[in-house]
């Protein structure tokens, strides 16, 4: 008589992806480490993998290259917990700015989802920015990046029209004005120059885009 089939183990999916998430979490770690001591050219992938504890091959096969756990840890310190990869105009916190209807308020709550995005992203931002002065590649991200970032803004801008007239009548220049108050270089000059906090910054940003755009 024969025996029965042995029966086949499940297969496992959601251990797996918690064993890929880990590594990729252990990868991006020790990038963030080695880039904030050493720059952006400073930092090898080997070390990075060294860093990370893990092979150099499995580096490659999740990031393919350096320049891609750059834009990987920008995208995660710029955003809440599995709102990474949604588009910025879809998460649910700039939908609840939109939403608002008392022009203060909103403006309000804007500053402080700028303040909770730069206090992560600002720093990867000033990586960048330094790597750019050798590296092409980055060059072009950063300049897509801020031509990106300046579309958010006249975003920001319509939805404070929505809710009354603004001081500036031209909307490229009031974008302009809150491109650059929410700037990463303007967060750093603040917060690690002046010692505000993000609570401090995201008030002193609701005041000066008060002042700057309400009539």
């Amino acid at each position: 008589m024969k025996k029965p089939p042995t029966p086949k183990r499940k297969y496992d999916s959601t251990r797996r992806q918690a064993q890929a998430e880990e590594t990729r979490r252990r990868i991006m770690d020790a990038a963030r480490t080695l880039f904030m001591e050493r720059g952006y050219a400073g930092a090898t992938i080997n070390e990075i993998a060294n860093g990370g504890g893990v092979a150099l091959k499995t580096v490659y096969a999740v990031f393919e290259n350096k320049r891609n756990i750059l834009i990987e840890l920008l995208n995660k310190s710029s955003s809440d917990r599995g709102e990474e990869h949604l588009p910025v105009l879809e998460r649910p916190s700039v939908k609840a700015v939109t939403q608002e209807r008392d022009p203060r308020r909103q403006m309000k709550m804007f500053a402080e989802v700028i303040a909770g995005n730069l206090e992560g992203a600002a720093f990867i931002s000033e990586i960048m920015n330094v790597a750019a002065k050798t590296d092409p590649d980055i060059r072009e991200l950063v300049d897509r990046l801020n031509k990106q970032r300046w579309q958010n803004m006249a975003f920001a801008v319509k939805q404070f029209t929505a809710n009354g007239p603004l001081r500036e009548k031209d909307a490229a220049s009031a974008t302009d004005t809150v491109w650059t108050l929410t700037s990463p270089e303007v967060f750093l000059l603040l917060t690690r120059e002046r010692g505000l906090s993000k609570k401090e910054y995201a008030e002193w940003l609701a005041d000066k885009l008060a002042r700057a755009l309400m009539p």
